[in-house]
């Protein structure tokens, strides 16, 4: 066990202001169409693709942009963020470069990290534009790996890690053995070279120059980017209006503090003004950010607290958890995701020195507050 970086405070705090009504949505409820788009400030549109899954949706972003050839000024967009590999996805793609990218280029992908909905087609793109790919050098790592089958997504691996945090049910087991391919279906391939992004570089984009903040505990080195001329962040998964982004510990780094890395890299926005237009991956463009950050570190606050409670009365699993942290009913794939973060609310507390770990007789780890 390591104690250093524990999470903030596991008591109840002052409640900050509640969910969306707090925020700011100079848009309304305006969203761009299917192969559309919306400018939010000057020379950034926002295009939206359909995702298989609850989460049925995920922004993308186009800069305008330009570089210099033999020949002058070569002008077109940087893509930020892909889409999943479908044939649908790439239909509306088609869309968008015939409509709103008025017929110019992609000069250039970047990817805040490397979850299939981000990562899917930056390789048709790159390959077709002939584009370079910028992401940091941990996503597109992550990304090769797991587009080869070998990821935190599905197989053996992954099946063994849940069964030894308590979900032992063997028909879900069976399932979760089967993903194996579940990353590399929606991220068939990876670009075999890439631009490395990190923490506090400077990267011109058109008129607009964009500072990377590294974020930890949702993916490997996720980067979000500010710019200060635009008052406009994109703040990819690490900052999202409705939903709280999903921080999971995997079987890959079996015991991770992926809460405790998550909240540390949400004071790096602290700084920013707080009429920040904030660009999310899922969601609506907002403003309201030092709003929303606090209303997701109380979010995460009181679960640590329902936890560090329930752990109080008896040992417990990650999967005796999945009741005392989520409200509502889980299906399967909701499951998957959800075990993983009650890993890491429980690795919060036990790294912080707040509970111990051990393995019954049938192995699986069991928590209890001290």
């Amino acid at each position: 066990m390591t104690s250093a970086s524990a999470p903030a405070v596991t008591t109840p705090v002052s409640p900050a202001p509640a969910g969306e009504k707090a925020l700011s949505f100079p848009l309304g409820d305006a969203l761009p169409a299917l192969g559309e788009a919306l400018e939010v400030a000057p020379g950034i549109l926002w295009i939206r693709m359909q995702l298989p899954f609850a989460l049925d949706h995920i922004n993308l972003w186009l800069l305008e942009d330009s570089e210099e050839t033999p020949t002058g000024v070569r002008k077109g967009w940087t893509a930020v963020d892909c889409g999943v590999t479908n044939p649908g996805t790439q239909a509306a793609w088609e869309q968008v470069f015939a409509g709103p990218m008025k017929g110019l280029p992609i000069l250039r992908v970047l990817v805040t990290h490397m979850h299939p909905d981000h990562m899917g087609l930056a390789h048709w793109l790159c390959d077709k534009f002939k584009a370079p790919l910028l992401i940091s050098a941990t996503e597109y790592q992550s990304a090769t790996m797991s587009s080869h089958g070998t990821s935190n997504f599905g197989g053996v691996g992954t099946q063994q890690f849940f069964s030894a945090n308590g979900w032992n049910n063997p028909e879900d087991q069976a399932k979760v053995n089967e993903r194996v391919f579940y990353y590399s279906k929606m991220v068939p391939a990876v670009p075999e070279t890439y631009r490395r992004l990190m923490d506090g570089q400077l990267v011109k984009i058109g008129q607009n120059t964009w500072r990377c903040i590294s974020g930890f505990g949702h993916s490997p080195e996720h980067i979000a980017l500010y710019s200060e001329e635009a008052k406009v962040l994109i703040s990819g998964d690490m900052v999202l209006p409705k939903i709280s982004t999903n921080v999971s510990v995997y079987t890959q780094e079996p015991e991770a503090n992926s809460l405790t890395l998550f909240l540390n890299s949400l004071k790096k926005f602290a700084d920013l003004p707080a009429d920040t237009l904030v660009m999310p991956s899922h969601g609506r463009v907002f403003r309201g950010l030092h709003t929303r950050i606090a209303q997701l570190v109380q979010h995460h606050e009181e679960r640590l607290v329902d936890v560090q409670e329930a752990c109080r009365e008896k040992p417990s699993s990650a999967y005796d958890m999945l009741s005392v942290i989520f409200k509502r009913p889980l299906d399967f794939h909701q499951t998957t995701f959800a075990m993983g973060e009650s890993v890491a609310h429980l690795h919060a507390l036990w790294h912080a020195g707040k509970m111990k770990r051990f393995q019954d007789d049938q192995g699986v780890w069991r928590f209890q507050t001290i």
